[in-house]
């Protein structure tokens, strides 16, 4: 990703800062949902990974140097400024909690400290990140919850904003629970388990079903599943079961997916194929998810498309990315907002989790002292002057976590109910005496 990934007043401010002598302050800057979506009772952290190697990699070069000096915005800004973007490199320190923790409103997921110009220029790739593969990973929980056991597979990327978002989202699904995708280069860079075997298109190839059956198998063995819907759903099930070994299963793309199901069930039964499995698909949303679970339909795995790679129900996640604090030569400067809806509480923080729920305290203080039961720090560093500390785990641990740590979350928390049920975020007395005192 090129170093103009960002908005241009970040680059103006930039400039600015250079002018001023202020880009050798250290800065300290926090990312986080100030709500949650009305639909959502917690989100799961994501995007972590590709935030810190964008990071450590980001360069400007010649070319998009030239390109800022041409700007009319920068007609005034010093020549230091263009001088100082050809030396650019990410020096700076972040802290972050790890990717399939779940997380509430004004908790931090991110903390950067780095010199006051780097902090500012990675706000927008850090938000756009961070925010996109959050979003996605937080309803992928909702709709793996839904399905009640059954295998959720992520088929979005044709429907997805873009091919690279399209990409991304099934990394962040699989962190939020699905088992898999049908993105290729997914499977590719990040490791998520690919699934899929041929389209209605195969089926139409060949004149007649049983012969695009019989050719599937072939090349696909074990991992054959029958596109059954393309003509009449039941006869291609019984075209499949003729078919016979070996199979994974036949997937079912439209009508009534539950009513169906279990007369394919009966099909494949009665030809003594009780182990091929039945997935479904086409346009499915949480709620349908949820209906075929309620209504106990014999779906073993359920492919999802546009509703989650887009998050249909909730399209966009309000993280922000605020100044907290600030060193210059002065000695240390606590920052904070007071406008309506929008305030922040000064001072780099902590998020504690406990049992009876999460404090945000003071990065310095140690909120366990004293108590009963184990307490975690979430945020933990992860980068320091510019380099990642250790290597990344798996996109499978974070999934792992993610579904522990879910299950750890108080039952009404977990429900996908809408209810006033929030978990329980409390400020520490050391951070409300911090922000008094501010702002006093």
């Amino acid at each position: 990703m090129g170093a103009l990934l960002t908005d241009l007043y970040e680059l103006t401010m930039a400039a600015g800062f250079v002018a001023e002598g202020k880009h050798r302050a250290t800065a300290t800057f926090e990312l986080f949902a100030r709500r949650l979506p009305g639909n959502r009772k917690f989100l799961v952290a994501a995007g972590l990974q590709q935030a810190l190697e964008y990071l450590q990699g980001l360069r400007f070069t010649s070319e998009e140097i030239a390109y800022l000096r041409g700007l009319v915005q920068f007609a005034q800004a010093p020549e230091e400024f263009l001088t100082y973007l050809e030396q650019f490199r990410c020096t700076g320190d972040v802290f972050a909690v790890a990717e399939g923790t779940p997380m509430f409103p004004g908790e931090p997921l991110l903390t950067v400290r780095a010199p006051l110009v780097e902090a500012q220029i990675i706000e927008t790739y850090l938000l756009s990140m961070v925010g996109f593969q959050t979003m996605i990973a937080s309803k992928a929980a909702r709709v793996v919850a839904a399905a009640k056991g059954r295998s959720v597979v992520e088929f979005g990327t044709r429907r997805a904003h873009s091919p690279q978002a399209g990409t991304l989202a099934p990394r962040a699904a699989y962190i939020g629970g699905c088992a898999g995708t049908s993105n290729t280069e997914a499977g590719l860079l990040y490791g998520v388990p690919v699934y899929g075997t041929a389209a209605h298109s195969w089926v139409q190839s060949f004149s007649d079903e049983t012969a695009a059956f019989r050719a599937l198998q072939k090349l696909m063995g074990e991992s054959t599943v029958h596109l059954i819907d393309t003509y009449d759903t039941l006869e291609g099930a019984r075209r499949a079961a003729a078919v016979g070994r070996p199979m994974w299963g036949v997937r079912i793309d439209s009508g009534d997916l539950g009513g169906l199901s279990r007369e394919v069930r009966k099909i494949l039964d009665a030809a003594g194929l009780a182990d091929a499995k039945i997935m479904v698909s086409g346009d499915l949303t949480e709620q349908r998810v949820r209906a075929l679970a309620d209504e106990d339909a014999p779906v073993d795995a359920i492919g999802v498309g546009t509703d989650l790679a887009t998050s249909g129900d909730a399209p966009n996640l309000s993280v922000v990315y605020k100044l907290v604090e600030i060193e210059e030569g002065s000695g240390k400067r606590y920052t904070f907002k007071k406008s309506a809806e929008k305030s922040t509480l000064p001072g780099a923080k902590q998020v504690f989790r406990k049992a009876g729920g999460d404090v945000i305290g003071c990065a310095s203080e140690c909120s366990g002292c004293g108590e009963v039961g184990p307490v975690e720090a979430l945020l933990w560093p992860v980068m320091l002057r510019g380099q990642i500390l250790d290597r990344m785990p798996p996109v499978g641990e974070a999934r792992q976590r993610a579904q522990r740590a879910i299950a750890a979350l108080p039952a009404a928390v977990r429900s996908l109910d809408a209810s006033d049920e929030v978990y329980p975020v409390t400020i520490s007395e050391e951070l409300r005496a911090l922000d008094a005192r501010v702002k006093a």
